[in-house]
């Protein structure tokens, strides 16, 4: 597995995602797979980043002093951001309990809802980003969830 930084282009939002390969996120970005989480905007490049480099194996870490005060997260407060994570997390899970997961299926079906050729229901799938502007386009009400879905077929 590799991580990279990623950011898009439209508001600059900067996220982190994870990829088998480089060859496997190159993949991805080809095919327009690759979305910004916050806003959606499919121009998405890779962010810079500090390479994570490991220490050789003769030499141990310098651990720092005790009087050392620890560096501060740039005045946010790690606890409350946790905290809204959580509950963004929860309200998430309670919003999807009553959904059906339709995978790729997703535009056909929210489509077919949309023209009354389907009953409505609540349902959560995958879509290209470029598909998902082309549902709004025609008036389908989507919207893009917060955080990730791990498909049904997927979960452990």
């Amino acid at each position: 597995m590799i991580v990279f930084d990623l950011k898009c282009g439209g508001q600059g939002h900067v996220f982190e995602a994870w990829f088998g390969s480089s060859a496997d996120y190159e993949a991805q970005q080809a095919r327009g797979l690759i979305a910004c989480p916050v806003c959606g905007d499919a121009a998405v490049t890779k962010a810079v980043m500090a390479p994570a480099v490991a220490a050789k194996g003769n030499r141990r870490a310098v651990a720092p002093r005790p009087d050392t005060p620890a560096p501060a997260a740039s005045g946010v407060d790690m606890a409350k951001m946790q905290a809204l994570v959580e509950a963004v997390a929860k309200a998430q899970q309670k919003l999807l309990a009553d959904s059906t997961w339709v995978g790729r299926d997703f535009a056909d079906q929210a489509r077919a809802m949309h023209y009354g050729e389907q009953d409505r229901a609540s349902i959560h799938g995958e879509v290209a980003p470029a598909e998902a502007k082309a549902l709004i386009a025609e008036g389908v009400e989507v919207a893009p969830l917060p955080l990730p879905v791990v498909p049904p077929h997927a979960k452990n």
